[in-house]
């Protein structure tokens, strides 16, 4: 089941998986961009949810168990605010925050509890985690998307380790892509990752058990900061996006 698989790196993954024959189960909060992707891809199984909602997820994993249940939960589903200038006083620093703190984390751990011991019954249980390029360096005009990157990245880490002292067969997975060509990104210029690219690299992780698939870009990112944290800062951050951060007159 993957999780905001509407558009994006989720669609993506829906469709490679289905062409290695998975079954596949997608969620979005928009019923027509779900019939949008099911007319494409006849095969999926397409529910409206929405990760932030306790009773979207309650009433999600009730209707997965009526289908017959998951082997591997996909947490795709994600978003994204820019950033003002944090040092000056605005109501959106909290709002956008929660949200984006609601969907890319809290929604996480709320979908991986409801499904955990369905997962750790299946002979083969999986959880993918998309965290970030930027839970290693924050892009300071997205800087709490970064915060909750960040978050979800530390939470993978330790989920991973709790279910290893239980001796439980659910790997835990964690996709950290660098910027993808998606709707997310579109008002970006700079270097971008095909979702196509992303997701071939990520199955090539999966078939490898491969815990922490880090994907173009992030690679070099992950390697320079911890040897050289300034430069890998302004690799993230160059002049003109800090200038976005000027107050507006």
């Amino acid at each position: 089941m993957i999780t905001g698989g509407t558009a994006g790196i989720g669609l993506e993954a829906a469709k490679q998986f289905l062409a290695k024959g998975a079954k596949v189960i997608i969620t979005g909060r928009d019923q027509a961009k779900l019939d949008q992707a099911k007319k494409l891809y006849p095969a999926l199984i397409a529910i409206k949810s929405d990760v932030a909602n306790a009773g979207d997820a309650q009433g999600l994993f009730n209707r997965v168990k009526e289908l017959g249940g998951i082997d591997i939960l996909y947490n795709n589903a994600g978003v994204l605010s820019l950033s003002t200038n944090l040092g000056v006083a605005n109501e959106r620093h909290s709002n956008e925050a929660e949200h984006e703190m609601n969907v890319n984390y809290f929604g996480v751990i709320r979908l991986n509890n409801l499904f955990m011991e369905m997962l750790k019954s299946r002979k083969e249980g999986a959880i993918i985690n998309t965290t970030s390029i930027l839970s290693y360096v924050p892009s300071a005009i997205e800087a709490t998307y970064s915060a909750s990157k960040v978050a979800l990245r530390f939470y993978t880490e330790s989920l991973r380790k709790h279910l290893e002292v239980l001796k439980s067969n659910v790997k835990v997975f964690e996709l950290l892509p660098p910027v993808v060509a998606t709707d997310m990104t579109a008002s970006r210029t700079d270097k971008k990752l095909t979702p196509e690219e992303l997701v071939r690299k990520l199955i090539v992780g999966l078939q490898k058990n491969q815990f922490t698939i880090r994907v173009g870009d992030t690679k070099l990112l992950y390697v320079v900061n911890r040897l050289f944290p300034k430069m890998a800062f302004g690799l993230v951050n160059p002049e003109k996006n800090i200038k976005q951060l000027l107050p507006q007159h």
